[in-house]
């Protein structure tokens, strides 16, 4: 008797990385969609039954009305994208991608030009 899918362990994270390295290739090469520049998927997550995908996404602009126009044309683009998914994938249910703007490696950026500029202030305080 096979067992079921969900007893396999890390199935749902494979799935995940799969739906990434796709997405990242349909979303470079296939999307004609122009309010979509360029961009990065740096995560996917997919809930248990497969019937969604959460996609973070980061890009080259942070300005507001860029970040816009891109979930805009994402979203757009959904159905475009699972069914070039669904060519793709050999799963029983294929996802609808929800796109999320990914502001951590911005943050991580603001954090970063704190700390250099606390060790500065540091080290001209113990230079007097």
């Amino acid at each position: 008797m096979a067992k079921h899918s969900k007893s396999i362990p890390g199935r749902g994270l494979r799935v995940a990385d799969q739906i990434q390295r796709d997405l990242s290739e349909i979303i470079a090469f296939e999307l004609k969609d122009p309010r979509v520049g360029m961009i990065t998927i740096t995560e996917v997550q997919v809930t248990a039954d497969y019937a969604h995908a959460k996609v973070f996404f980061t890009m080259l602009s942070e300005k507001a009305e860029d970040i816009k126009n891109t979930l805009t044309g994402l979203s757009m683009a959904a159905g475009f994208i699972r069914g070039q998914l669904g060519r793709r994938l050999r799963i029983h249910t294929i996802p609808e991608p929800h796109f999320v703007h990914d502001t951590s490696t911005a943050r991580g950026i603001q954090l970063s030009k704190l700390i250099d500029e606390a060790n500065a202030t540091r080290a001209k305080d113990a230079e007097d």
